[in-house]
């Protein structure tokens, strides 16, 4: 018995060391950083192509087929064109436009269930082929052959309250300019204040149609969007728990 709880407790040191390494190696270069960063404000992204990024892809939507542009001879109307002066707002590659994100979502589900069900079976043999007559068939025969009795019951409630609000604007680059026309858009803005750093990254697909005359567009006309709100720094590292937590969360079946 002591052989056996001596060879339990060095599978359980093994274990919690292996869980120790992996933590290690996770946050090694993660908490290097952070060690030579104590005592100086979070650093600033660089501003680079979004396009070079690794994992970019570009995007690849349904797209109907071509049509081939028709032109007027002796009219001053060109085919596509939304007035005769030129127009300033964003329709290829490179041009910017301003998006007024603008998320006001608010929730309030309630479910309540209830489930009841009780089932009784028997079989058996009271009687056969004159059985009562005959003294000793009455103890082979059992009176009840099979008896079965099941009761079941279930009851859930569940409730769900949300409530969001978000309001801002960002600039953001057309990255891509798909077959149909449509723009592939993608901006990020970053605002230190003190030790705290604040990221808006907005992405998504626009149509011309929808940008309106000053050049902005509305963040509920974004197909496929990709809105993240968030910060790292000093208070971003108190709100989350501790590398050794977060692998025990993860891990623990209970």
């Amino acid at each position: 018995m002591s052989a056996f709880s001596s060879a339990s407790r060095l599978r359980r040191l093994a274990l919690a060391g292996l869980l120790l390494a992996t933590c290690a190696l996770a946050s090694g270069c993660s908490s290097i950083d952070r060690l030579s960063q104590i005592g100086e404000q979070p650093k600033l992204s660089a501003i680079d192509n979004p396009t070079t990024q690794p994992g970019y892809k570009p995007v690849q939507m349904p797209m109907p087929k071509p049509e081939v542009a028709s032109y007027n001879p002796n009219s001053l109307w060109r085919s596509g064109s939304r007035a005769f002066f030129k127009d300033q707002r964003a329709h290829q590659v490179g041009d910017l436009l301003t998006v007024a994100v603008n998320i006001t979502d608010k929730a309030n589900i309630e479910n309540d269930t209830q489930r009841s069900r009780t089932n009784s079976e028997n079989s058996g043999i009271s009687d056969f082929l004159g059985a009562k007559t005959i003294t000793q068939a009455n103890k082979i025969l059992p009176g009840r052959i099979l008896t079965a009795d099941s009761t079941a019951s279930s009851e859930g409630k569940g409730s769900v309250e949300r409530k969001e609000a978000l309001q801002t604007n960002v600039a953001a680059v057309v990255t891509q300019v798909l077959p149909n026309g449509n723009l592939v858009v993608e901006g990020k803005q970053e605002i230190r204040v003190n030790y705290e750093i604040r990221e808006l990254v907005v992405a998504g697909i626009v149509r011309p149609e929808d940008i309106q005359s000053d050049n902005t567009i509305d963040s509920t006309k974004i197909a496929q969007a990709r809105i993240a709100y968030g910060g790292r720094g000093q208070i971003m590292d108190v709100q989350q728990p501790r590398y050794g937590q977060q692998v025990m969360d993860v891990l623990l079946p209970f």
